[in-house]
């Protein structure tokens, strides 16, 4: 009897199939989970992250596969839809932080101040910049990349490679998650917002009582500097965010996995 083909074993029957599959479910995360799917990242060092993952998570994919994995349009959009997911969770909140960054400029009048964003690669805001970069770093500082990696690997255990769920409940689910971006946007915003709204009626206040006053000349300095005073005093504030965001991207992959599985069933 012959002896058992090995976790590494790429040239056993079906083989090849799983590990493109198991690519597939990494390449989900990497095109869009912020550390990876960053554009300062040169593509090289991306694929050369998705080939050491894939290799890494070969054995745990190769174990689990269903006999009759097969390499199809259907399977490819699974496996990469059970990746995206992962990633799903850590692509909001940095958006989010950056939709604050949007609101809190038009609030205090620096949304003209257009800049290159290297993580995202397009033109935003000033602080918008800082507020993504924030995000990022909070995310690596809890070990956001160490969960997002883990739920991948685990979900090999829940949904073998070759599985051909229907995605539909799937996707619903992430399009109702979807609504986190602006909600938790607009918490991190509110103190800045509710700074300059304050701001805005005193100014208006003080132009009723002192016609004389040049106030285009004082209005604009005055909106910035509460801004970005109160910016400051809130941001200590934005690390307690960082403590649940682990368990919110765990959380979010759970649900999309379990509404595959119960779309399987």
């Amino acid at each position: 009897m012959s002896p058992a083909p090995g976790p590494w074993d790429f040239f056993a029957p079906g083989a090849a199939e799983v590990t493109i599959l198991s690519a597939c479910r990494v390449g989900g995360l990497v095109l869009i989970a912020p550390m990876f799917a960053s554009k300062t990242v040169p593509m090289p060092v991306r694929t050369a992250l998705l080939l050491v993952l894939t290799l890494v998570m070969q054995p745990v994919a190769q174990s689990s596969a269903l006999a009759n994995a097969g390499f199809t349009p259907a399977t490819f959009l699974t496996e990469t839809l059970i990746g995206f997911s992962m990633g799903f969770g850590a692509a909001l909140l940095v958006g989010a932080a950056e939709l604050a960054a949007d609101l809190s400029s038009q609030a205090i009048g620096l949304s003209g101040a257009a800049v290159l964003d290297p993580v995202g690669g397009h033109q935003t805001s000033v602080l918008g910049q800082f507020f993504g970069l924030l995000a990022a770093t909070l995310l690596l500082a809890a070990n956001g990349h160490h969960v997002m990696l883990d739920a991948v690997a685990s979900s090999f255990a829940r949904i073998p490679v070759g599985a051909t769920p229907d995605v539909s409940g799937a996707l619903q689910v992430m399009v109702r998650q979807g609504g986190v971006l602006f909600v938790l946007g607009l918490q991190i915003a509110a103190p800045v917002i509710a700074a300059a709204l304050v701001t805005n009626a005193g100014l208006g206040i003080l132009s009723r009582a002192v016609p004389q006053l040049n106030l285009m000349n004082l209005a604009f300095p005055m909106q910035i500097g509460v801004g970005l005073i109160t910016l400051a005093a809130s941001l200590p504030f934005l690390g307690m965010l960082a403590t649940g965001w682990g368990d919110y991207v765990r959380s979010n992959a759970g649900e999309v996995i379990s509404a595959l599985l119960r779309s399987a069933r």
